[in-house]
């Protein structure tokens, strides 16, 4: 489905959210705050519009993504890109300092099992930051977001896609995805510390931010 939709993924990101992607992606670099120096996995990064912003002040980050397709599209980026699948990762142990996911990890398999690899690759220490769709915490916009906006996105998405059957699915993925709390809680099973949250727009899209345990003796 990935493939399908890879020549024109990042314009309906745009047109779909109205523009806020990229404002969403400068927060979730701020809070990822990657300095020169680490080594960051970007993963389910798409064509790599995340991994050139997470790169800016001199951090070495991969992309990685289980979609070819995607992956191609974004060759012109200049940023390194591995096809990896997020349930069996291609790095060794303790690889990175850091590893993120935007608006990626609601279409793992299996999300707490991809968290648990993903903390393997990561350093003790290591941070973890994962930006995604989420749940509107004042009930009123949270009505307007699922009954109006939600809809008016998938439409955007789907005249601004090179392939529009794909925006029904992740119409339905956005619905039924946790809310903070719930995500949350799967990132603390999974063995990360420190887990917290921030919400952006009203919490249609919320940061979660946690840390690997530091090696014990």
């Amino acid at each position: 489905m990935f493939d399908g939709v890879a020549a024109g993924y990042d314009r309906a990101n745009s047109v779909m959210t109205f523009g806020f992607d990229r404002r969403w992606r400068i927060i979730t670099a701020r809070v990822l705050d990657a300095r020169e120096g680490e080594k960051v996995l970007d993963l389910a990064a798409g064509t790599g519009v995340s991994t050139k912003e997470y790169a800016r002040n001199g951090a070495w980050c991969v992309a990685a993504d289980f979609s070819l397709g995607m992956l191609k599209s974004g060759l012109d980026r200049g940023v390194p890109m591995v096809a990896a699948d997020a349930l069996r990762l291609p790095f060794a142990d303790n690889s990175f300092d850091a590893a993120t996911i935007s608006f990626g990890i609601r279409n793992f398999v299996d999300t707490k099992a991809a968290l648990v690899e993903i903390a393997r690759v990561v350093r003790p220490g290591g941070r973890l930051v994962v930006c995604e769709v989420s749940t509107p915490t004042f009930p009123p916009i949270r009505f307007l977001y699922r009954k109006v906006v939600l809809r008016a996105m998938t439409w955007l998405g789907r005249r601004a896609s090179s392939n529009p059957e794909a925006y029904g699915y992740l119409a339905e993925s956005m619905l039924t995805w946790p809310d903070q709390r719930g995500l949350g809680e799967i990132i603390a099973a999974a063995g990360w510390t420190s887990v917290e949250w921030m919400n952006l727009t009203f919490g249609v899209v919320a940061i979660h931010r946690a840390r690997k345990p530091e090696a014990t003796d």
